[in-house]
């Protein structure tokens, strides 16, 4: 390849930069042992200076580039083990790192030659794992820095955009993706209605994605699992971090306990309300900032979380986790249109907030030297207020093309007084408790069992009132009409969620061979108002067979085969407001199931480098959907909760990854899937009133479902103190209605209390049906982030400054589907909105971090 003079100049400066500051740093030797045993530990994680990860070789060794005119903290862990920190001094070239362990498992075999719950690792077959560091590099970026933007990186996870953060695992749906945080439950842990997660990036020490053919030990989803684990307070120094990025403060404080424990309190709030006092000063005298006048409470997230505990013997440590976190806005618009055709004056006010919080404590015992016991329990909460209207004044001019004989002599009619109010307040609270033994019973196997109950109870006091059109199925023939309709929701409702597990697990010492049989079991209890059901237990046999094929041959270090299969159950989102009337009896009531099938490959390579296929199978089956709609000569609307749905999802996912190194790490993910569903008694046999109207009883794409899902992340070290991370993705459309021409369609008025009037006025609709060919464009997100890293000369004090764009090709065009046309005059909408399901421009963000 012949270079032109600007590449020369560019490849000479890279060059010199890297010869420079080779000169100021050194090779030092880290050996990390047992503190008692004095045994290297193979795969003990070195974490350096520079926030980089480092996996030690067989013999407990590795060796890492430091700075040679200043002496750097570095970090060391290990399942099983308290993590340790060395000084590396200017004095020699070779240190020993000695760990402790920590108590949670005390048999040497137990914590070698099992993965211990709770520990976040990729497993092929099973879960996928991202370290503190990685969740750092690609979480903490953009409006809200949240882990989900890691999660969604994944392969097996779905696009879902930038301002959502619930996407499909493997095809599943949204809502089965179960979130646990420090081995609670968490059911909608979400902030903005779903836009954010509430998991901080700066509060996590690591996250998990279990999506294949997990341990029986978890369940409550047929999709995936996502685990939490947040920090951890050292036991031996006080730590305190502090950071500002674009919309939120963030604060970490660690106090240890007598070096056998410690306690952590992390917070987060944003700072929207003196950024929103600001612009209302100035648009006392900037015309053009009007609007932020209609801001009534400004969009605000504020979270605490309690991380703490204590070692009272090598083998008794107690744990406690607790978060609290609250979400709201208020707005208040007024807006008078005028155009050749309509006169519109609406008014309208929207005040949310949301709390959810959590408390849990726990313990782990080790009973004996083979046997460990983990006990926790905790209580949760969630409560939601909303209250707001909408007052419209609205003037239309009938169409030509509308008949004169509906107009009544007039030439255009008003809907005045034409009001929608909603208000009300809904509260979940739950309580959970768990107890998990494990057994080594030596030679590589392990047996263990648990139980888990689950209890929750919802209420909900909500009502809405607004005017609707609708086709009314008694009028003769039936036609639209123009109704007044009132809604109440008052419900009271319990629910019991009974698990119980046992597994036996085997591990060969040479890693050839490695088995966990599992059985698991699942009961919900309901009762609502006046009525209660239950369903059958569900029982969850799981399999994973694991085989080591190769091991140090040529530039692979090893190889490794897994297939596995199993069952798995969950429960419907929508059951909290079933009712008596639904006419569900006992054992009528069914969880969602899948019978899930997956093989996995994996190949590790010399140089830190990894690749890991997996192709799967899933068989739907019991899946809750609803039916809305008139049967033939009824005259009244009906819906049933159904609990026969099918569906076959199928699709293979890889990720080619690199890990940490001096000057570029990240990884290549693919995600492939195929997912059709059916709901075999969704059309009723009248008039079909469902949202998906088109489907039918015939199988469908899902509206979540893409084919193809494709992220590049890369993270480029020039310099040891600059990173520049990019994510680039490619991603295909999701399934889109396919929209007809519009028409003009008479509706007859009805008074408030439902008696006709002689008034008609014009409506203009379109048919929106499912189509199996009709989808969106592709997206094509490109996120870039420049971070800078300093530190003192002891390495205890260190920050970090980023600056970053999201949607960087936003401005190309973004995802497009339908366009939007007002429904009173069928013209169609103009501006950039009118038909992009994602943010048409660039997203600025930054951050500031410092910690000691």
């Amino acid at each position: 390849m012949l270079f032109t003079g600007k590449k020369k100049l560019l490849l000479g400066i890279t060059v010199f930069f890297i010869a420079v500051f080779s000169l100021f740093s050194r090779e030092v030797e880290i050996l990390v042992e047992d503190l008692d045993l004095g045994l290297p530990l193979e795969g003990a994680l070195i974490r350096s200076w520079d926030g980089k990860e480092y996996p030690c070789d067989k013999e407990g060794r590795v060796v890492l580039t430091v700075p040679d005119d200043r002496p750097v903290l570095i970090q060391g862990a290990y399942p099983g083990y308290e993590n340790g920190r060395l000084l590396v001094n200017l004095d020699r070239d070779r240190f020993t790192l000695s760990l402790k362990l920590s108590g949670i498992m005390e048999s040497r075999e137990l914590v070698i030659e099992t993965s211990r719950p709770g520990i976040s690792e990729t497993q092929t077959g099973r879960s996928v794992a991202v370290s503190e560091r990685e969740i750092a590099r690609t979480g903490e970026i953009g409006v809200i820095e949240d882990v989900m933007t890691t999660i969604k990186l994944l392969p097996g996870v779905g696009y879902s955009g930038m301002f959502n953060a619930m996407p499909s695992i493997r095809g599943g749906s949204p809502g089965d993706l179960m979130a646990v945080l420090d081995g609670f439950y968490i059911e909608n842990p979400y902030h903005w209605g779903g836009g954010f997660s509430i998991f901080d990036p700066r509060m996590l020490q690591s996250a998990q994605l279990s999506h294949g053919v997990f341990s029986a030990r978890y369940g409550h989803t047929i999709s995936g699992i996502l685990e939490i684990s947040s920090k951890k307070p050292s036991p031996t120094e006080t730590e305190l971090e502090v950071a500002v990025s674009t919309s939120a403060t963030n604060f970490n404080l660690s106090v240890p306990l007598f070096g056998k424990g410690g306690v952590m309190v992390m917070g987060r709030t944003t700072y929207y309300d003196p950024a929103i006092w600001a612009a209302k000063q100035l648009a006392k005298s900037i015309d053009e900032l009007e609007v932020v006048n209609y801001i009534r409470k400004a969009p605000y997230i504020r979270n605490v979380a309690l991380n703490a505990n204590y070692r009272f013997t090598g083998d008794l440590e107690v744990q406690t986790a607790g978060f609290f976190g609250a979400d709201g806005v208020g707005v208040f618009f007024e807006n008078k249109t005028k155009t050749n055709r309509m006169t519109t004056r609406t008014d309208m006010t929207f005040d949310w907030e949301n709390r959810l919080g959590f408390f849990s404590a726990g313990l782990t015992w080790n009973l004996r030297n083979t046997m460990v016991l983990r006990a926790l329990a905790g209580a949760g909460f969630q409560q939601q207020f909303i209250e707001g209207g909408i007052d419209n004044d609205i003037t239309v001019k009938y169409s030509d093309s509308f008949p004169d004989s509906l107009k009544g002599g007039k030439e255009t009619y008003s809907l005045a007084e034409q009001d929608t109010l909603i208000n009300g307040v809904s509260t979940m609270a739950n309580y959970q408790g768990r107890l998990d033994f494990d057994w080594d019973l030596g030679r590589g196997f392990v047996f263990a069992l648990g139980a888990q109950e689950l209890y929750s109870r919802w209420t909900a006091d909500q009502s809405m009132s607004t005017w609707t059109n609708v086709i009314d199925p008694a009028l003769s023939p039936p036609h639209y009409v123009n109704k007044y309709i009132e809604t109440v929701i008052d419900v009271n409702s319990r629910q019991y969620s009974s698990s119980a597990y046992t597994l036996l697990e085997y591990s060969r010492e040479d890693k050839k061979f490695g088995a966990e049989l599992g059985l698991r079991l699942d009961h919900l209890y309901f009762a609502g108002k006046d009525f209660d059901v239950q369903t059958k237990p569900a029982w969850n046999p799981r399999l994973n067979l694991d085989f080591g094929i190769l091991q140090n041959r040529g530039p692979i270090d090893s190889f490794s085969l897994t297939l596995g299969t199993g069952l798995f159950s969950s429960r419907y989102d929508g059951l909290d407001a079933l009712e008596k009337g639904m006419g569900i009896g006992d054992f009528d009531l069914k969880p969602n199931r899948s019978l899930t099938s997956i093989l996995g490959a994996r190949i590790d390579f010399s140089r830190g480098i990894s690749f890991n296929i997996e192709g799967y199978y899933k068989y739907i089956f019991d899946r809750a959907y609803t039916s809305t709609g008139v049967a033939s000569g009824a005259s009244t609307v009906e819906r049933k909760l159904l609990f026969d749905g099918i569906g076959h999802v199928g699709g293979f996912d890889f990720q080619l990854q690199k890990m940490a190194s001096r000057y570029w790490d990240g990884w290549i993910s693919y995600s492939f899937n195929y997912a059709r569903y059916r709901d075999p008694h969704a059309a009723p046999e009248g008039i079909d009133l469902n949202e998906d109207s088109g489907r039918g009883n015939n199988w469908y794409y899902p509206d979540f479902h893409r084919f193809h899902t494709l992220n590049l992340v890369l993270n480029y070290k020039p310099v040891k103190t600059i990173n520049i991370y990019t994510r680039f993705g490619l991603a295909s459309g999701a399934p889109l209605n396919k929209a007809g021409e519009k028409r003009s369609i008479p509706v007859q008025r009805l008074n408030k209390d439902g008696s006709p009037t002689t008034e008609w006025i014009e409506i203009w609709t379109r048919d929106s049906r499912y189509s199996d060919t009709n989808r969106t464009t592709w997206s094509i997100p490109l996120d870039i982030k420049l971070s800078i890293f300093g530190f003192n000369r002891s390495g205890k004090a260190q920050y970090e400054v980023y600056v970053a764009v999201e949607g960087a090709l936003s401005l190309l065009g973004a995802g497009r589907g339908n366009t939007s046309f007002n429904s009173y005059t069928g013209e169609d909408d103009s501006g950039s909105m009118s038909a992009t399901y994602e943010i048409p421009i660039p997203i600025l963000s930054f951050g500031f971090r410092w910690s000691y």
